[in-house]
């Protein structure tokens, strides 16, 4: 079972959708709103050269190469991990600051061995900020493991997204995004 209200929601995609228009969409309107999301969200996902993909900072707009140029001959996993634990150390930092939201751009294979950005999705949960991560449909189970099933699972679509949203920042007093404070905070 999924709690509707939990702060953490899974934008649930299959391979013919993009959920990274979504997020990058759904986060500038945030901002433009006065809300501070803070995270990673990827470019170039449905792109047919896959050796540019790139990220960028939602926070900060600063775009990331996230793989590796191992040559035309390799065959192996081209992701960056130094880049990544680097853009991960961005987003700490950016929490640390005051938060309304927490994109982590997937759930993918490290994050499914407890490795990658992972560790974010606990820190910005103990900060009692919400977390929102596109999760591919054929990795839900693991990610249903890994979130002890305490999270909402979102079509991937804007009104999904925009219902949950407003669902959990509703339960704030409004300070959140006037003064970067965080929930918690602002509920004491």
């Amino acid at each position: 079972m999924f709690d509707s209200q939990s702060d953490l929601a899974a934008l649930v995609y299959d391979k013919d959708q993009d959920p990274d228009a979504i997020l990058r969409s759904f986060a500038a309107d945030l901002l433009a709103r006065g809300h501070r999301p803070v995270g990673l969200v990827q470019t170039g996902h449905h792109e047919l050269d896959r050796r540019h993909l790139t990220a960028t900072l939602v926070h900060s707009g600063e775009q990331l190469q996230l793989l590796q140029d191992l040559g035309a001959l390799a065959s192996g996993c081209r992701l960056d991990i130094g880049q990544l634990l680097e853009a991960g150390a961005r987003i700490e930092a950016a929490i640390d600051q005051g938060a309304d939201l927490v994109i982590i751009n997937r759930f993918g294979k490290l994050e499914c061995e407890g490795q990658g950005l992972c560790y974010l999705i606990d820190r910005a949960l103990s900060a009692d900020i919400p977390v929102l991560i596109a999760v591919p449909d054929y990795r839900f189970d693991d990610w249903i493991k890994f979130a002890d099933g305490m999270s909402v699972r979102l079509k991937c679509n804007r009104v999904a997204l925009e219902a949950w949203w407003n669902a959990v920042s509703s339960r704030s007093t409004g300070a959140l995004h006037s003064e970067h404070i965080s929930v918690c905070e602002a509920l004491k």
